[in-house]
């Protein structure tokens, strides 16, 4: 792991205790026991959370502007706050038993409290860019709320293309680049903002961040349908057993002939059994979706890299950019 997010975990993790403190006690338990700061009893643990790339992120645009890193860590745990608030909601929408090898929180509390808990999260995101009321925080709580707004807009444009056939590929990269791109890209600039960057700063970082989103995204979609389960925690072809339309699916479905016919007609007869499930798989790679959604990961994790260049950005922090970039990048793939 790349020393930029251990550092990250470390820097914004009391300011992230902290920020929880005035919650609800209710809200608080269960926001506590989804980071992996206690038990579902509220009892402190020794576990850990996540990889806190996208504070890691914030506080390199900060430097990258310029400034001390503490600079960032409000936006860094404004995005972190944001993040979970989707997780809490996803797990939700999905039904997801687990996360991070513990049940989770709506499997534990019940999907009303962790629905609940997300919505406290989101409007505690906006509260930690509010003080002190300076200029810089207010452009910052702004860019926070655009890219909220996007990363829903991307949920429910994900949840509608569950029931069609005829999504195109400009439509799922938009859905990608709000759904995933739109917070990695406010991550990836609010430290520059909250530094009083100039304009073309903060652009190369959000536009470094949107593309970073962009391929994680792909390569996510890729791991959906061929990833190891032993490092993905999922089941071979788990999106396509539940007929998500993500990048590789839609490839196929665009792509024509017999083969993309043969997986459209699979996908319109409602559940799947295991053998057309396989079956499944096999046509999106005969399709072609494979090859490409790896071509496009590579494409958007080259144009992540080039937005650097568009401005002038401090050292070594940019270089600390890229390596989190390739490293989110290069997973089982």
């Amino acid at each position: 792991m790349p020393p930029a997010l251990l550092r990250a975990r470390d820097m914004i993790e009391p300011a992230l205790r902290e920020s929880i403190r005035d919650l609800a006690p209710d809200i608080q338990r269960v926001v506590g026991y989804h980071l992996g700061f206690s038990d579902a009893e509220g009892q402190p643990v020794a576990g850990e959370g996540g990889k806190a790339v996208r504070p890691a992120l914030a506080l390199l645009s900060a430097e990258a502007a310029g400034a001390p890193a503490d600079v960032g860590i409000p936006g860094a745990v404004a995005v972190e706050l944001v993040h979970n608030f989707s997780l809490l909601h996803d797990d939700v929408m999905d039904h997801d038993l687990e996360r991070r090898h513990r049940p989770t929180a709506w499997a534990l509390f019940g999907m009303g409290q962790a629905i609940v808990t997300g919505d406290a999260l989101m409007v505690l995101a906006q509260r930690v860019l509010m003080e002190p009321a300076t200029p810089e925080h207010s452009s910052a709580a702004a860019a926070l709320a655009r890219a909220t707004a996007g990363m829903i807009e991307g949920q429910a444009q994900d949840l509608s293309f569950q029931s069609r056939l005829d999504v195109s590929v400009d439509e799922c990269e938009r859905m990608s680049a709000n759904k995933t791109g739109a917070l990695l890209s406010c991550a990836s600039s609010i430290g520059a903002i909250l530094a009083g960057a100039g304009d073309l700063e903060v652009a190369s970082l959000a536009e470094f961040g949107l593309h970073l989103g962009l391929a994680f995204q792909a390569i996510d979609d890729w791991l959906g349908i061929w990833g190891r389960p032993a490092l993905t925690g999922k089941p071979v072809a788990g999106d396509i057993r539940e007929q998500k339309k993500t990048l590789p699916v839609v490839i196929a479905l665009a792509a024509g002939g017999p083969d993309s016919d043969r997986l459209r007609e699979l996908l319109s007869n409602g559940g799947l059994s295991e053998a057309q499930v396989s079956m499944a798989a096999d046509l999106v790679e005969r399709c072609g979706g494979s090859e490409r959604t790896r071509t496009e990961a590579g494409r958007h994790l080259a144009l992540a890299l080039g937005a650097l260049d568009r401005a002038p950005l401090a050292l070594p922090a940019r270089e600390q950019l890229e390596e989190i970039a390739r490293f989110v990048t290069a997973r089982d793939f």
